[in-house]
């Protein structure tokens, strides 16, 4: 997400950043190359315009040239103006009203309507605890109705019972009465779609919002069109009171123009950013944190917060008195991998921390990805319980059954064996640093060069608890170089 972009600034500031003092032509010449590195984000013209003239006339300020560390205080105002840029401040969805409260979905065919639709009901009903009613207007699409009966079984939302011959505005009214009807908290409005902005699509969406009387008009909009999407979103803001954006497909934006320019466009707030296929896979959008991540300072609060959903409480506590006790087997590892999974994979948690943006290249150059946990989870899922428990009975010729059920060679078995190990052994050495004060003080800083510690670049070296040579020559994971120190022990976590 905003990769290219990222780097763009990030280079930008590694050289204002090793400057002892800064000179306004300094200054000056970094916000050209911002402006350059926007541009090729494909951000809207007049939004750069704005953003750098804000970003300058702050940083040639007499408090920033005359900084202890001017480089970090341009590094600050660039992210403030871009958390401006952003939104700013965080928005809820308007659904505390008279129920039902209706949201009611517009936007280009192609964009992912009806799936956000889906996504956002789910959402709404498990973290908000609330009863919603979905119903598709879309009658043009082929089988766009049925689609969305399919998602709403697969997210055990009700829909709307489909009546052949219905229009748009017949099916809303069907709709409101319900949902009224049936104590519904939500009704949810999956409206028709068009290959381009016409008369015709615009007409239908105030005459269906004139009937719904919606609390939210959310524009859908695909990120990775990029200019496109901004006039897009200029094009429905002329015509439909807008209250806010969603942004699909933001997992694939690498240049990030349409994220950065739609709140300026629309003078809307983006609510949320669709980030997989999944139908958990969408976020509220926070304009602080995107900013931070834009800019390689990670976003520990996400990290934190997504740990929080996919951890299993019961898991989690057995885990933590089995590492106070100093005991890891194989049964563990494979939990902490699958939870890694769960989380995301290390792509997006390497996004989300401190100073990873460059050991995530660095992991990218070795051809460390995702399929690495696949391959440690299918070793560890050839063996016996037995085995998973006590990986000293694995001898050789268990060890080439092993490898034979994973598709693997029996040289992974044995180099998931030493980083087993290895870890075991860091857990022993937790046992006698204090149990789970120690566990703290490891992933806090302090000792063998902890998660959070090291993950800035601050930490010690991680010693060899953090040595990944347990994992080099494993398929998707070749020798490579040694990561920054703390990292080493985020890839086993």
């Amino acid at each position: 997400m905003f990769d290219s972009l990222s780097d763009r600034l990030g280079g930008v500031f590694d050289k204002l950043r090793g400057r002892g003092a800064l000179t306004e032509a300094d200054v000056r010449a970094a916000m050209r190359e911002v402006r350059i590195a926007l541009l090729e984000a494909d951000v809207a013209l007049p939004v750069v315009r704005e953003f750098v003239d804000k970003a300058t006339e702050k940083a040639v300020g007499s408090d920033v040239l005359r900084s202890v560390t001017p480089g970090q205080m341009v590094v600050k105002i660039v992210s403030d103006t871009l958390t401006e840029t952003l939104g700013a401040d965080t928005s809820e969805l308007l659904i505390d009203v008279t129920p039902p409260a209706v949201i009611m979905m517009v936007g280009l065919q192609g964009s992912g309507k009806t799936t956000t639709t889906a996504k956002l009901a789910r959402r709404l009903k498990e973290k908000e605890r609330k009863k919603v009613l979905m119903a598709s207007l879309d009658v043009n699409r082929p089988a766009a109705q049925e689609q969305l009966a399919v998602l709403g079984t697969q997210t055990e939302v009700a829909t709307l019972p489909i009546v052949a011959g219905q229009q748009p505005v017949e099916i809303a009214r069907r709709a409101l009465q319900a949902a009224k009807l049936q104590g519904f908290d939500v009704l949810m409005l999956d409206t028709a779609g068009r290959l381009h902005v016409d008369q015709a699509l615009m007409d239908e969406m105030k005459a269906v919002a004139q009937v719904a009387d919606p609390a939210e008009i959310l524009l859908v909009v695909d990120s990775l069109t990029g200019q496109d999407a901004v006039n897009v979103a200029k094009s429905f803001t002329e015509q439909v009171p807008l209250t806010g954006v969603v942004l699909t497909r933001m997992d694939g934006d690498a240049r990030g123009g349409a994220a950065l320019s739609m709140r300026a466009v629309t003078g809307q707030p983006i609510k949320f950013a669709g980030t997989g296929e999944k139908l958990d896979a969408i976020e509220q959008f926070h304009p602080a944190r995107v900013a931070q991540r834009i800019l390689g300072m990670g976003d520990v609060v996400s990290l934190v917060e997504r740990a929080a959903e996919t951890i299993q409480q019961e898991d989690a506590d057995k885990l933590a008195k089995r590492l106070a006790a100093g005991k890891f087997d194989l049964n563990d590892l494979r939990a902490q991998l699958s939870q890694m999974q769960r989380m995301g994979g290390l792509g997006m948690l390497a996004g989300m921390i401190p100073g990873m943006k460059k050991a995530q290249a660095q992991m990218q150059a070795a051809g460390v990805n995702d399929k690495t946990l696949l391959h440690l989870d299918a070793l560890i899922g050839s063996m016996t319980p037995k085995e998973r428990a006590r990986p000293e009975l694995l001898n050789a010729k268990r060890k080439i059954r092993v490898a034979k059920g994973a598709g693997l060679q029996v040289q992974d078995v044995n180099r998931l064996l030493k980083m087993h190990k290895e870890m075991e052994s860091a857990m022993k050495r937790i046992k006698k640093m204090g149990g789970l004060k120690g566990l703290a003080k490891m992933f806090t800083g302090g000792g063998a060069g902890g998660l959070l510690g090291g993950a800035g670049g601050a930490g010690g070296d991680s010693g060899p608890a953090g040595d990944l040579s347990g994992l080099k020559g494993l398929p998707g994971l070749p020798d490579m170089p040694r990561l920054p120190p703390g990292f080493q022990n985020f890839l086993k976590k």
